[in-house]
C-alpha cells in the first residue's frame, strides 16, 4: 500500500521543507531538522563549501558499478548507446541480445536470456551468501589505498536507484540484486572510519540520455526511461535526493552535469534540505557540482582534469582509473600508477582533492589490475602522506617541464625527476617539495632562488624516509640566482615513485617574492609587512577563513595592496561594524585605523581603476571595438593603450561585477546567449546578463563567468587580433582565463 503525501512546511517558519514524498508503509521516515538555511542563494551561500576535514582528506574513491556493468561492453553509456542505430553498442546489442525494441535495457534489471540462452541480470550475490561481492573487502581496499572518503554511484543516468526507494520502483531492493546497496556500502565504509560519499547522475536521465528510446507503454517504464515530462521528473529528481539524504546521511553528495537543466527552485530546496539535515546530525557536509550551483556554498568539480595553476576556492576533480570507460568492460585498460599518483600530488599542490573512480565487475569482483594501482597509491601515501594529508597549497604549485591540468578532460600524465610540487603544513612553518622521480645526487629548486626566497629562517632540510615518520637530515643547502641547491645521496636510498624534501623554518615560511603567484593582497601580523602572513586573492574572508590562512581575528597590522586592488577591513565578523578601506600598501595600520582590529575583510578590484583585461592563451586585450551601438560584438585586440581596451571592474556587492568600457561607457553583456556565441556590449541596465563573477584561478589569472547563463568569457584560443570574444561552458581551459593589469 502506498500513500502519496504532499507536505510543505515553510523553511522561513523554522522547519525544513518536506516536499512530495511517496511513503511506503513501513519504510524509514525522515526527521525534519530545524532550518538554518533557506532555499535562496544568499542563504545557501553562507554554507561552508569545503570544511576542514574535506581539505585535509585529499583522496577519495568511488565506483561506477550497476546495471550498465552487466553487458561489460562499450562504456557506462551503454543504456543510451544501445538504442542509437549504427553505434558500436547497438550492433553489439543486436547480435548478443536482440533488437533493443524486443530486448530492452530493463531486461538487464529484471533478468532475461541472451541469444545464446544465457541468463543475464544485475544480481550480485554477497560473499556471505556464497557470491563474489564482499563490501567489507572493498572498504578495506579503499583504506589500504589511502582514501579518506568513499562511496557508490547511487544512481547513474540510467535511472536505477541503488537504495530502498519509495519513489522509484526501479531500485536495487525491489529488483535485481534485492539488496539495499547504498546502506550496505554506508555501513562497510563508515565501519572503516572513512567519510561516506554518494554520487548522483540523474539530472541527465530525463534531459537527453534516453533520447533514442521509443515511447514506453506504462507509467513505470516511462519513469525509468525519462518520459514522464519535465515537471514530474524535476519532482522525482528532488525526491530521490531527499531519500539519499535521509537514508544514507552522506558526508558528500557528488552530482554530475545537467544540474542547470533542473528547476532552480528544486536545486535550492535540495541544498537547503541537505544542509539543514546535516545541522541536525551535527556534521559538516559537502555538495559538489559541475554546473547549476555556485562556488560559494558548494565545491566545483573538474571531470578528468583540474586547473593548470593554484585555484581558489577549494576544488575537486573526479578521474577514472581507466581512459576507456568508467564502468567495467571486457578488455578495459588502466592508467599507470605513476600517472594516477603524480596527478594526485599535482592536484593537491593546486588546492584540490581527487576522487578516483574504479570499475568493479557486475558480480562484485574488483579486477586485480585495479587493485594493484590502488595499493601502490596507498603505499606512497602510507610512507609519505605527511606531505599530502592535512596540507595546504603554497604560494605556487610547483615547477618543472611537465604540464598537468589546464581544464576538464585532460589526461593524467606522469612527471619526471625535474618536476617538483609544493605543499605546506597548516601551521605555515614547513614547506614540502615532492620530486616526481629521483633527481640524482642533488637537485636545484629554481622557485627558491635568491632574490625571491629568504632562507635565513630555514632551520632544517630533510628527506622523508621510506617508513612514515623517519627522515634523513641533509646538509645545509646553497642558494644563488638560479635556485636553491640541495645535496642528496648519490643514489636513491629506497624505491619510490616520488621523493619528498621537508624544509622546516624557525617561524612562518617566508613569502615568495618577484613573481610566480600573480597579484594578490598579503596581510601580515606585524607592522612593516613582517610576521605571519597570508596571501589573499580576490574574494571575501570571514574570521574563520582568515584563521584557516594563519591569521586570527584582530591580528592584522600591515597590508600589501597591489595596484588596482582594494581591501575593506571590518571590525566585526561577516563584514559588519566599522570599516576601513585601503587602496595601497600600508605598513602600519595604526596610522590609518584597523591595527589589530580587523576581524573580516573583502579583497576587491578598485572600482576607480582601469584595467587591461587580456586572455591567458592569446594575450589579446578585451576590446569594445570603438562602437557605441548597443548589441555590437566585443572583440580582442593587440594592446595599444587605446581607451577601447580599458575596463573597470565594479563590485556590485553581491559577488558579481559589471565590466565598464572606458571608451564608450557600455558594459559587457552576454545577451543570454548559448555557449559558443559572442559576448556583446550594451548600456547598463542591471540585468543578470550584465553581471559577471570574477574568480581568482591562481597565478594572476581569473575566470569571468556570467550570472545570467553561467558561461565563461572565452578568448577562443590562438586567434587573430580583431577576433570576437565569446562565451563557453567553464572547463578550466586557459582560453577561459584572463589577466587584469592596472593602467
Amino acid at each position: 500500500m502506498t500513500i502519496n503525501r504532499r507536505v510543505f512546511l515553510s523553511a522561513a517558519a523554522g522547519v525544513a521543507a518536506a516536499t512530495t514524498a511517496n511513503l511506503t508503509l513501513g519504510a524509514p521516515r525522515a526527521h525534519a531538522a530545524a532550518a538554518a538555511y533557506l532555499p535562496t542563494w544568499p542563504s545557501i551561500d553562507q554554507h561552508t563549501a569545503a570544511p576542514e576535514w574535506f581539505q585535509d582528506a585529499k583522496f577519495g574513491i568511488y565506483f561506477h558499478w550497476g546495471v550498465f556493468s552487466v553487458p561489460a561492453y562499450d562504456n557506462e553509456w551503454y543504456p543510451r548507446n544501445m538504442y542509437l542505430s549504427g553505434s558500436s553498442a547497438n550492433n553489439h546489442h543486436r547480435s548478443t541480445y536482440g533488437e533493443p525494441a524486443a530486448w530492452p535495457y530493463h531486461n538487464f534489471i529484471d533478468g532475461a536470456r541472451d541469444r545464446a540462452g544465457n541468463f543475464v541480470q544485475f544480481a550480485p550475490k554477497l560473499a556471505s551468501a556464497g557470491g563474489a561481492f564482499d563490501p567489507d573487502d572493498w572498504a578495506q581496499l579503499f583504506v589500504d589505498a589511502g582514501a579518506k572518503f568513499a562511496g557508490p554511484v547511487g544512481e547513474h543516468h540510467d535511472g536505477f536507484s541503488m537504495w530502498n526507494s519509495s519513489v522509484n520502483e526501479w531500485n536495487s531492493v525491489q529488483r535485481g540484486p534485492r539488496l539495499d546497496l547504498m546502506r550496505i556500502f554506508r555501513d562497510s565504509i563508515r565501519a572503516k572510519g572513512l567519510k561516506f560519499l554518494v554520487s548522483l547522475h540523474h539530472a541527465y536521465q530525463f534531459t537527453g540520455y534516453f533520447e533514442g528510446v521509443p515511447a514506453q507503454s506504462t507509467a513505470s517504464l516511462r519513469k525509468l526511461y525519462g518520459q514522464l515530462g519535465s515537471s514530474a521528473h524535476n519532482q522525482l529528481w528532488y525526491d530521490k535526493l531527499k531519500e539519499v539524504v535521509d537514508q544514507g546521511q552522506p558526508d558528500i553528495i557528488w552530482q554530475d552535469f545537467a544540474l542547470n537543466r533542473i528547476d532552480e527552485s528544486r536545486r535550492l530546496e535540495f541544498l537547503a534540505y541537505y544542509y539543514n539535515q546535516a545541522e541536525s546530525w551535527g556534521r559538516e557536509v559537502v555538495a559538489t557540482y559541475k554546473d547549476g550551483f555556485t562556488n560559494k556554498g558548494q565545491v566545483y568539480d573538474y571531470e578528468r582534469g583540474g586547473p593548470a595553476e593554484i585555484t581558489e576556492p577549494y576544488w575537486l576533480t573526479d578521474d577514472s582509473i581507466s581512459s576507456s570507460s568508467w564502468c567495467y568492460t571486457r578488455g578495459i585498460g588502466y592508467y599507470s600508477t605513476a600517472q594516477m599518483l603524480h596527478s594526485l600530488i599535482d592536484r593537491v599542490s593546486k588546492n584540490g582533492n581527487m576522487l578516483l573512480n574504479i570499475a568493479p565487475m557486475a558480480d562484485g569482483t574488483i579486477p586485480q589490475g585495479q587493485r594493484t594501482v590502488l595499493l601502490a597509491i596507498g603505499d606512497h601515501l602510507k610512507r609519505f602522506g605527511e606531505a599530502v594529508y592535512a596540507t595546504r597549497a603554497w604560494a605556487v604549485h610547483g615547477e618543472g617541464p611537465t604540464k598537468m591540468g589546464g581544464g576538464s578532460f585532460v589526461a593524467p600524465v606522469a612527471g619526471t625527476n625535474r618536476d617538483i610540487r609544493f605543499t605546506r603544513n597548516k601551521a605555515g612553518t614547513v614547506l614540502f617539495a615532492t620530486i616526481l622521480g629521483w633527481p640524482g645526487g642533488s637537485t636545484t629548486i629554481s622557485t627558491l632562488a635568491s632574490g625571491r626566497f629568504d632562507i635565513s629562517s630555514l632551520s632544517r632540510v630533510q628527506l622523508l624516509g621510506s617508513t612514515a615518520g623517519t627522515y634523513t637530515d641533509l646538509p645545509a643547502p646553497t642558494q644563488d640566482g638560479s635556485g636553491l641547491r640541495v645535496t642528496l645521496p648519490s643514489s636513491a636510498p629506497y624505491s619510490a615513485l616520488a621523493y619528498v624534501l621537508k624544509f622546516t623554518f624557525s617561524g612562518p615560511i617566508p613569502p615568495l617574492t618577484g613573481g610566480g603567484g600573480g597579484a594578490s593582497v598579503s596581510a601580515h601580523a606585524d607592522v612593516s609587512f613582517a610576521g605571519a602572513a597570508a596571501t589573499l586573492p580576490l574574494g571575501t574572508y570571514t574570521a574563520a577563513q582568515l584563521q584557516s590562512r594563519g591569521l586570527a581575528a584582530r591580528t592584522i597590522s600591515s597590508l600589501r595592496v597591489p595596484a588596482g586592488f582594494r581591501v575593506i577591513g571590518y571590525a566585526g565578523d561577516n563584514f559588519s561594524g566599522t570599516a576601513w578601506t585601503f587602496d595601497a600598501d600600508n605598513g602600519d595600520l595604526r596610522n590609518s585605523g584597523g591595527n589589530d582590529a580587523i576581524t573580516s575583510l573583502k579583497v576587491t578590484f578598485n572600482p576607480a581603476t582601469y584595467f587591461r583585461i587580456a586572455n591567458a592563451t592569446n594575450g589579446l586585450a578585451l576590446d569594445s571595438g570603438g562602437s557605441t551601438t548597443a548589441g555590437s560584438d566585443l572583440k580582442q585586440w593587440t594592446w595599444n593603450g587605446n581607451h577601447n581596451l580599458h575596463w573597470q571592474a565594479v563590485d556590485l556587492g553581491t559577488g558579481y561585477h559589471r565590466l565598464v568600457n572606458r571608451g564608450n561607457g557600455m558594459v559587457a553583456d552576454s545577451y543570454g546567449a548559448a555557449s559558443g556565441t559572442t559576448v556583446r556590449q550594451a548600456s547598463w541596465s542591471g540585468g543578470n546578463n550584465q553581471q559577471w563573477q570574477i574568480t581568482d584561478r591562481g597565478n594572476g589569472r581569473y575566470s569571468i563567468i556570467n550570472r545570467g547563463n553561467g558561461l565563461a568569457l572565452d578568448g577562443g584560443g590562438q586567434v587573430a587580433s580583431g577576433s570576437t570574444a565569446k562565451q563557453w561552458t567553464w572547463d578550466g581551459s586557459s582560453n577561459l582565463l584572463w589577466t587584469f593589469m592596472a593602467q
